[in-house]
């Protein structure tokens, strides 16, 4: 149960509302990661695949 980044049922007001919550989640993880994401540049090609053009204002593919 503990550490999750949304501890109460239900849906989200909107997009944006889990997108701030995922952030804030990625965010905490960051502080404990103390090595390198392994195949970190295949799961940036997938996500850019999945979420098609919506990385490009973030990240130089």
């Amino acid at each position: 149960k503990g550490g999750f980044a949304n501890e109460t049922k239900g849906g989200f007001a909107n997009e944006n509302a889990l997108l701030k919550l995922l952030y804030a989640g990625m965010l905490k993880a960051s502080e404990k990661w103390t090595h390198p994401v392994q195949n970190w540049n295949l799961t940036l090609s997938q996500l850019s695949i999945h979420f098609e053009g919506r990385l490009d204002d973030y990240v130089d593919l």
